[in-house]
């Protein structure tokens, strides 16, 4: 259906090298990427993780917006954030969770059923599905009419 593409040029080494991350579309960037943004303190730069849980956090609304929307209960408004964690598995760095968090205005729907089209959105949405092996974890709530 669709391919994005985004480019990373990097110089020097891990420790004390930099690069920068730039997406096709021109949406943002260039940015800057270092290894201290990915483990340390980001000091106005990004990571790739950073760069997933901005995915994930988008791909999930639009997916929970979906959700809603077919289940007769279009959203007014959703915010969603997904807070990415990267660990040593095995002696190497990989993404280990994606805890997403999601708050919603919704008329005319409960809170339980808010956190079943919730759950169903954390199912179909394609980073969600992306992610595969990490472990990607949901927390709902309405905020009223």
């Amino acid at each position: 259906m669709a391919d994005r593409s985004a480019t990373c040029v990097w110089e020097g080494n891990l420790a004390r090298g930099a690069g920068t991350t730039s997406v096709a579309s021109g949406a943002f960037g260039p940015v800057p990427v270092t290894w201290a943004a990915r483990t340390e303190q980001s000091n106005g730069k990004t990571s790739p993780e950073e760069l997933i849980a901005a995915a994930h956090a988008s791909c999930y609304c639009m997916a929970l917006s979906h959700e809603l929307t077919t289940g007769g209960h279009p959203p007014k408004s959703l915010e969603a954030s997904a807070m990415v964690t990267i660990d040593r598995v095995d002696g190497q760095m990989t993404v280990t969770t994606s805890k997403l968090t999601v708050k919603g205005v919704v008329d005319g729907i409960d809170q339980a059923g808010f956190q079943a089209a919730a759950a169903a959105a954390s199912k179909g949405c394609p980073v969600s599905r992306a992610l595969g092996g990490v472990k990607v974890s949901l927390e709902s709530a309405t905020l009223g009419k």
